[in-house]
C-alpha cells in the first residue's frame, strides 16, 4: 500500500508542480518521476528491512543476500534511467520483466505470512495477494503508459 501512495502522491505534486511553474502539467514526464520516487522508496527497504527482506526471497532462488542488496540497487538504477529520453524505453522494458519476476517472492511472502518491515511471520498472508497481484498489475501498466509507450 504504501508504494502505491508514494505513486499516486507523487504523480500529483508533480503534475501540480510543473502545472504552477509552466502551466502545462507534463503529465508522461510527472508519470516517470513517480515511478522513480516510487523505486527510490522501495529500494530502502532492500536496506532498511534486509533481514525482512531476506525472508522474502523465496527457498529456490539462489545468494539470497546478494539478490537483496542487488534488487534494491536494481530499484535505484531503473528510477534514474527511467529520468532520461535515451533510456527511458529500455528502463521500461527491464521493469516490467523485473515486476513480473517480483511475483514469486509476492507468493511466497502471502503463503508464509511474512512481515517484512518485522522481520516474522505475523503477516497478512493470502489476503496480501488479492491487493498485491493487482498491484504489481497496476505498476506494469503505469510503466508501459508512462515509460515504454510515450
Amino acid at each position: 500500500m504504501k508504494p502505491l501512495i508514494v505513486l499516486i502522491v507523487s504523480f500529483a505534486i508533480s503534475c501540480l508542480a510543473f502545472y504552477a511553474a509552466q502551466h502545462d502539467p507534463h503529465i508522461i514526464l510527472s508519470g516517470r518521476i513517480a515511478m522513480a520516487l516510487m523505486l527510490l522508496f522501495t529500494s530502502v527497504a532492500h536496506f532498511a528491512f534486509f533481514k525482512g527482506m531476506l525472508m522474502t526471497v523465496p527457498p529456490f532462488i539462489p545468494f539470497k543476500n546478494f539478490m537483496v542488496y542487488f534488487t534494491g540497487v536494481l530499484e535505484v538504477a531503473a528510477a534514474v534511467g527511467l529520468m532520461f529520453t535515451a533510456t527511458h524505453y529500455i528502463t521500461g522494458l527491464m521493469l516490467i520483466l523485473f515486476f513480473i519476476a517480483l511475483i514469486p517472492s509476492n507468493i511466497y511472502t502471502a503463503q508464509n505470512h511474512i512481515n517484512l518491515e518485522k522481520a516474522d511471520y505475523t503477516g497478512k498472508g493470502l489476503s496480501y495477494l488479492w491487493f498485491r497481484i493487482p498491484l504489481q498489475l497496476f505498476f506494469i501498466g503505469w510503466v508501459v503508459y508512462f515509460a515504454v509507450l510515450n
